[in-house]
């Protein structure tokens, strides 16, 4: 069955739609690419987009993740969340006898996947982390979807399906605590939480959503179909290295499945050839200190290079990066289309588009701060921020750049 059909016809249908699927045969790694890896991104991408150009705040006072940190965060979720299942499923498993069911690991897992669709298509609302509150009411429906199907999936009688539940219910609680503390080693902005987007194929062409101050984001679903579909063509590999016993190749396969996820499998710029676009100065501004960096974790690969440059009170820090081609990239630069234009009484935040190119300014009306991002139609991120600058001159320093040619830059496949 295709996925936009069992995602209708488990949230829609639960009680019609269960027997249907204990009948069904699979095993975990179709299980995984044909459906969990694809709607596990949703909360992932959401999350990113959220955190990253809305944020979360109050009184005056807007918190965002920066665009780097939120796209580790994003990739770990992801992977943690994926993991996550697994385990809940080994846990349901385990119960089994003691509630009178009977012990199957697919059939678990199977359960797992898809009473968890409510929760994961629910991670849309991160998109606007002020909606989170809709975020728990998709997981408690997703409550209600493996209660129903509990005693079809593990054969436990009909009367001890609500002990069953609750049961994996707090195990779940628990799971999610350890989740959530993993995430705080990595970023304390993760505990703020995050939603996000995932197109699926037969979705409407474009979906528009606008935030409470005036942030819009535009979404081509076709774009995400595409994406979908390379993770499940990669899923295919994965599934046929397993099953020759290939660990390598299957290994490879997974990575090609979140270079999928992720946008592309390129190996980012050099480090050196970034360094060798930040100016030796900057007006009077001499530069007094670099720093230019690459590496890999979890499958992506990055690099970047920032300089420092000061005179008197004015400072000005520079940064290029690369993080490889990474679909959240992309996804800024391309497929989604943002917009947002803010003013208080001290500060102004703007969002636009530049022909390819993703703007956002954000800076103090007295030119005591400013910072100008600019996400080039490449996924290479230019950044400058400003103390005692204002936001003509920090324009100025990042066009000086050359962001044409470093949008001319090729990367090497991996």
């Amino acid at each position: 069955m295709a996925l936009i059909e069992r995602v209708q016809s488990i949230l829609l249908r639960p009680k019609q739609t269960w027997p249907v699927i204990a009948a069904e045969g699979g095993d975990t790694a179709s299980i995984y690419t044909g459906y969990l890896a694809i709607l596990a991104a949703i909360p992932a991408l959401a999350g990113f987009i959220g955190m990253t150009v809305f944020g979360i705040g109050g009184l005056g006072v807007t918190i965002r993740t920066p665009i780097l940190a939120g796209l580790v965060q994003m990739v770990v979720s992801y992977l943690l969340s994926l993991a996550m299942l697994y385990v809940m499923a080994l846990i349901v498993n385990v119960l089994a006898p003691t509630f009178g069911g009977t012990k199957n690991q697919l059939q678990a897992l199977k359960l797992i996947a898809y009473a968890s669709t409510a929760a994961m298509v629910g991670g849309i609302f991160y998109l606007l982390p002020v909606l989170g509150i809709l975020v728990l009411i998709a997981a408690l429906y997703s409550i209600y979807l493996f209660y129903t199907g509990v005693a079809v999936m593990m054969r436990c009688p009909p009367e001890k399906a609500g002990a069953y539940t609750a049961v994996v219910v707090v195990c779940a609680v628990i799971a999610g605590i350890v989740l959530a503390a993993v995430m705080y080693l990595i970023s304390p902005t993760a505990r703020m939480g995050a939603p996000g987007v995932v197109g699926i194929p037969g979705a409407p062409a474009d979906v528009t959503i606008k935030g409470p101050d005036g942030a819009t984001v535009t979404i081509n679903s076709s774009a995400m179909g595409e994406m979908a579909k390379r993770m499940e063509e990669a899923g295919k590999r994965m599934e046929s290295a397993q099953k020759s016993g290939d660990s390598q190749a299957a290994g490879k396969a997974m990575s090609e499945m979140l270079g999928a996820m992720t946008g592309g499998n390129a190996a980012p710029i050099a480090a050196a050839d970034l360094k060798a676009m930040l100016p030796e100065s900057i007006g009077d501004m001499a530069r007094s200190g670099y720093e230019a960096s690459g590496g890999q974790a979890m499958g992506v690969a990055g690099s970047s290079a920032k300089a420092s440059y000061g005179a008197g009170e004015r400072r000005i820090e520079l940064s290029i990066t690369d993080t490889g081609g990474l679909a959240g990239l992309a996804a800024m630069a391309g497929w989604a289309n943002l917009t947002m234009d803010k003013e208080t009484d001290g500060k102004i935040e703007k969002v636009y588009k530049d022909g390819a190119r993703t703007v956002r300014e954000e800076y103090r009306k007295d030119g005591s701060r400013g910072e100008l991002t600019v996400i080039l139609a490449n996924g290479v991120i230019v950044e400058a921020e400003g103390r005692k600058v204002d936001m003509a001159t920090l324009k100025q320093v990042v066009a000086g750049v050359d962001l044409g040619r470093i949008e001319a830059l090729k990367r090497a496949a991996k």
